[in-house]
């Protein structure tokens, strides 16, 4: 009886084994490489990085207004008039964008250029954020981080923009890596950027869903925060959205003037939106 209990337990642990290998297979599958690609185009995510000429000045007259929105793969049923009213922005910057027919027709009714980062595809479908925008992307590059213990990718977006100050601007759309209790994967998706940041010496915008829900995660964004000089938007109205107590979506800046910043509430996704009104520099 002993030795056919052994065995038995020696079994359920290799087909636990082989299963939790099968299933790291399929979801890597689904995740691929990193890669970005600018919608409107054939949707084929087939490089890190995408360059354009020729790109008009993002900003008006020196006012740039921006938007950030986990819009939750557009579950809720009113999340078309909720992305149309951010489309007003010149920069609107989307977590957990679901690239189906739905959001692709958005998209051309809001007139906006956008690139995509993805982070993983489902049957044809890309995941990932994505970034509007009323000028296209100078360069736009993609990064992936591998959730610890589901696997699945979350997907971060560098992209550039001329301003009409002769500057550049650099923005990251990150969503944050989210079932990492160490914090190890979720520090090392921050250095994925780090350094772009380094190199850039014009104004930066810095936002996304991070997924602070706890003091620690916080932690690491406001250490790589004060390391780069980032400035943490203060609102107006604070309605962002929390998890025991902690605000999850972010707005940091440098180099810019903050006239105006708030987060209002939504019942268009899981996330309420922030916006703000920014100046250039002279």
């Amino acid at each position: 009886m002993k030795i056919r209990s052994v065995k038995f337990s020696l079994a359920a642990v290799l087909l636990s084994s082989v299963a939790i290998v099968c299933y790291h297979q399929i979801i890597a599958s689904f995740n691929g490489d990193a890669a970005v690609m600018s919608v409107g185009q054939q949707p084929h995510f087939t490089h890190h990085c995408i360059s354009e000429s020729g790109s008009e000045v993002l900003d008006d007259a020196g006012v740039l207004s921006v938007a950030v929105w986990n819009i939750y793969k557009q579950q809720k049923p009113n999340w078309q008039q909720q992305l149309h009213a951010l489309a007003t922005k010149d920069l609107v910057l989307l977590q957990e964008a679901k690239l189906n027919q739905a959001l692709n027709q958005q998209i051309v009714e809001v007139n906006k250029h956008a690139v995509m980062a993805k982070g993983f595809a489902i049957r044809g479908v890309t995941m990932g954020v994505m970034t509007l925008s009323n000028s296209k992307a100078q360069e736009a590059c993609a990064y992936q981080s591998t959730e610890p213990w589901i696997r699945f990718a979350k997907s971060t977006l560098v992209s550039r923009y001329p301003l009409s100050n002769g500057q550049t601007l650099l923005v990251v759309n990150l969503h944050g890596v989210n079932f990492d209790w160490r914090l190890s994967s979720y520090q090392a998706q921050w250095g994925l950027v780090a350094k772009q940041l380094q190199v850039h010496s014009g104004p930066i915008i810095v936002a996304g869903d991070f997924n602070t829900w706890r003091a620690g995660r916080m932690a690491v964004v406001s250490d790589f925060a004060a390391q780069y000089d980032l400035i943490s938007a203060k609102f107006q109205h604070d309605y962002r959205s929390r998890v025991l107590g902690q605000p999850l979506d972010h707005l940091f800046y440098r180099g810019l003037q903050l006239v105006q910043a708030s987060a209002t509430p939504s019942t268009a996704s899981d996330h309420n939106p922030i916006t703000a009104k920014f100046n250039l520099d002279n």
